[in-house]
């Protein structure tokens, strides 16, 4: 059976699922997912680029320092 048929037959199925409400732990679990690999993504361009986080840092210090309560 040629792939093309495979997926045409599979896609109406994948639309119904993306259309079927998800329950709110499958909403946690996937948020929880995706700010994994957000924190692991800033963690490795820390890394990488260290001169960039520094800036960030004092720029950060100087909003703090300025900032009025």
């Amino acid at each position: 059976m040629p792939d093309g048929a495979k997926q045409e037959r599979d896609a109406p199925d994948a639309r119904e699922a993306q259309d079927a409400p998800e329950s709110d732990a499958q909403r946690r679990r996937r948020r929880a997912q995706f700010l994994r690999e957000l924190h692991e993504a800033k963690a490795l361009r820390d890394r990488v680029q260290p001169r960039r986080v520094k800036a960030a840092r004092m720029r950060q210090a100087m909003r703090m320092r300025t900032f009025r309560w």
